[in-house]
């Protein structure tokens, strides 16, 4: 199935969050990172303008749209040099998964302050000893006489707990019939006993903390269980799916950013007879980043488009193949960017030496190109296992 063109709302929508964005860009974010603090103006008027919750059902607040209008305001804010990295988390993953899952009294309580920026979710499933593997995933509910669920495990690597109202946590239940574990995902409240949280030390500018979870028999009612219990696995790949493609977007307009700000000095700066821009060496990297980014946005795209008209098969596949692409494209933009500036692409002034590290993370998480090319190599070209 082909992506389906941007029509003129989506263009409409594009230019809107372009000019916004542009209004704080990248010096508003480096002072948020230097006062230690979050980007709370930019989310707030960003929730005014109905930005966060443009891809939830309208009955709850929402835009009504998909996916692929969430990734074009997170690619266009990430353009201009202000990116929400909770928009991946709160709307796209966790506002998701409850639109499409959760029961009518969650969506009631969650998807309407999700869309309106007054509340926000984070999402927990890697594990220190877990890694890309969900199957080994040890963080497990028991019911207890009562009906509740008794939480108990680890989580790593979760962006936002600090600021979030609840997150939403992967775990595993026993199936009655087969005594094997099963995913299910659970909404944990912050406060709730036994939910400690420790930040991880991370060499990486952002506003949004990383932090290691320890959940010690966490008591939660029955209705804190998002969906069926029997449909673990097909509710966990609902988030996933379009959390790597907002993360194609996140590195796509990372990308754009240090491309423009590299050809912006191109032009100017003039050390012989003509800008530096005029010379092929300079000019052939950064056109052929640029092609590179405009072909990983074209994947994401599809994939964005496959996601939203509920072929979540397909989608699968071609939201690792964007988030891999726009990994690839965003490292090779960010550092031919800095080496364009040269000295100065490390300099404070231009705001590019930071994008260097935040680059590197398109490439890992929330999965690693390495086992995107499992994926791939397994599932579309029929390749057996090595593990």
């Amino acid at each position: 199935m082909s992506p389906a063109i941007e029509t003129d709302e989506h263009k409409a929508l594009r230019a809107a969050v372009s000019a916004f964005g542009k209004r704080y860009g990248r010096d508003y974010l480096l002072t948020i990172h230097q006062e230690d603090r979050y980007p709370d103006e930019l989310w707030s008027e960003a929730a005014k303008l109905g930005y966060l919750g443009v891809n939830l059902p309208e009955e709850y607040g929402g835009g009504g749209g998909g996916i692929q209008e969430l990734s074009i305001v997170l690619e266009e804010l990430g353009a201009a040099g202000s990116p929400l990295l909770m928009l991946i988390v709160s709307p796209a993953i966790c506002g998701t998964v409850i639109a499409r899952f959760g029961t009518e009294d969650q969506k009631r309580e969650w998807l309407p302050a999700l869309a309106n920026g007054t509340r926000t979710m984070a999402f927990g499933i890697t594990e220190p000893d877990a890694g890309s593997n969900s199957h080994r995933i040890t963080t497990t509910a028991r019911r207890d006489a009562e009906g509740d669920y008794l939480l108990t495990g680890r989580k790593v690597f979760v962006s936002g707990v600090d600021i979030a109202d609840a997150t939403l946590i992967v775990g595993r239940t026993e199936d009655a019939r087969t005594g094997t574990l099963k995913p299910c995902l659970f909404i944990v409240p912050r406060d709730a006993p036994g939910f400690e949280r420790r930040p991880i030390d991370m060499e990486i500018t952002s506003a949004e903390k990383q932090f290691e979870l320890t959940l010690d028999d966490v008591r939660l009612p029955a209705d804190a269980l998002v969906g069926d219990e029997d449909a673990g696995l097909l509710q966990l790949f609902a988030g996933l799916n379009p959390e790597r493609i907002m993360t194609a977007a996140f590195a796509i307009g990372m990308g754009r950013y240090a491309i423009a700000k590299a050809v912006e000095y191109a032009r100017d700066r003039t050390v012989w007879k003509t800008p530096i821009g005029a010379h092929q060496a300079i000019a052939h990297p950064l056109a052929q980043a640029h092609i590179e980014l405009e072909l990983a946005r074209l994947m994401m795209q599809k994939a964005a488009h496959l996601y939203d008209s509920g072929d979540d098969v397909a989608a699968g596949e071609a939201a690792n193949m964007a988030k891999y692409a726009a990994g690839e494209a965003c490292v090779k933009a960010v550092d031919q960017a800095v080496h364009t500036l040269g000295g100065n692409g490390l300099t404070r002034e231009f705001g590019l030496g930071s994008l260097i590290t935040a680059a590197r993370v398109s490439r890992i998480a929330p999965v690693s190109r390495e086992m995107i090319l499992n994926y791939v190599s397994h599932q579309t070209l029929g390749l057996p296992k090595s593990y």
